[in-house]
């Protein structure tokens, strides 16, 4: 064979081997793409995103679209090609497998988690909410977990309300540790509890109003329970409880979506909120508006990820505007879609003060991403 076919030869067979290593060879990335986005002042499944019972609420009209992104599942490994022609495309976010589920992660993990953060997103988005129009929120502290095999289990359980330790009225955290470690590890501690108790659906947490019990439960060594204790608590009495403040609300708001998790969702139920419990509301002027950003208790707004594919979504199932976090400003403006006008946000005051600008069509004055 004359050396310059066999060269050819040679080289073809090189390719073609390179080509089925990067068919055949899988890559440590997760793929993001945009997810559906959901109405917060619409319905969805028959049912509406956000009701409100106990308390007058009123019909909108236009969007306040709360966005997602669709991410692969934890298993998932691309192949060599399937990660560059993501990378090529304008729809798909091609991140390392880590940024997204941490070493060990697994779907289970993922999801559970998003449902938590959700959860604390609803409570934090009702708070908000109702602090912004002046109604008065409450707390209380419960019990969010229970160590397995610690001397609480089987006595407390998550979701019970924690009135009193050994008679002395309680309503922090510090003010239950402080309690239970007067005593020597062994003793008993009594706490006064309003028992946790399930809705209709068998899914609940409420307590049930003014039924209290004293519960009382036995006390263990902290490094009996946890052996990397640090050294200065090893010794101190526990009884294997983690405790949180959990918002009351002086009339029910219930947030109906399903499959949704994380905390992104935050500024957006808030808004909704706030337009179902305007009289004569309308917060949009019947334009659509969309947008991301967690919240806080005190309506402060935080970044988000996958802003890029969620400005895509946006524009796709019809925003003209989208409530971009300052922090996420800068992403934001190298992937903005055509006709899709970014609102930079910081806190939900600011976002109410850009939907009165967008009612009054004074949309030249709204706060913008600075390209």
């Amino acid at each position: 064979m004359p050396r310059r076919s066999a060269t050819m030869l040679a080289a073809t067979l090189l390719l073609i081997a390179l080509l089925c290593v990067s068919v055949l060879m899988k890559v440590p990335y997760t793929e993001m793409s945009p997810g559906p986005t959901y109405n917060t002042l619409g319905d969805q499944g028959g049912k509406p995103v956000i009701t409100i019972t106990g308390r007058d609420s009123y019909p909108a009209s236009g969007h306040l679209n709360m966005t997602t992104v669709q991410v692969t599942g934890a298993k998932y490994e691309p192949s060599l090609v399937n990660a560059v022609i993501g990378w090529l495309r304008d729809d798909v976010l091609v991140v390392p497998h880590d940024n997204v589920y941490p070493k060990g992660q697994t779907d289970a993990d993922a999801k559970k988690q998003n449902a938590e953060e959700f959860a604390s997103s609803e409570d934090s988005a009702r708070t908000a909410a109702l602090k912004q129009m002046g109604i008065p929120v409450g707390s209380e502290l419960i019990v969010k977990s229970v160590t397995a095999g610690a001397p609480a289990e089987g006595r407390l359980h998550a979701g019970d309300q924690i009135v009193a330790v050994d008679g002395t009225a309680v309503t922090s955290a510090e003010q239950v540790v402080a309690a239970v470690t007067k005593h020597k590890p062994g003793e008993s501690v009594v706490f006064t509890v309003v028992p946790r108790v399930k809705d209709a659906s068998g899914n609940g947490a409420a307590p049930a109003p003014g039924v209290r019990t004293d519960v009382t439960v036995p006390t263990a060594r902290a490094k009996d329970l946890d052996p990397q204790a640090p050294a200065e608590r090893a010794e101190l009495a526990v009884v294997g409880i983690g405790t949180a403040i959990r918002h009351t609300y002086p009339f029910q708001i219930d947030i109906g979506l399903q499959d949704v998790g994380g905390p992104s969702a935050g500024l957006m139920f808030s808004l909704g909120i706030i337009d179902k419990l305007t009289p004569g509301g309308d917060l949009t002027g019947g334009r659509f508006v969309a947008g991301t950003g967690t919240i806080d208790d005190d309506g402060k707004v935080g970044p988000i990820g996958g802003i890029s594919m969620k400005l895509i979504a946006a524009r796709d199932a019809g925003a003209e505007y989208f409530f971009t976090p300052s922090s996420n400003c800068a992403e934001a403006t190298k992937n903005t879609p055509s006709g899709l006008t970014l609102i930079k946000t910081d806190t939900l005051d600011g976002a109410l003060k850009s939907l009165e600008q967008i009612r009054s069509g004074q949309t030249s004055a709204l706060p913008s991403c600075a390209r």
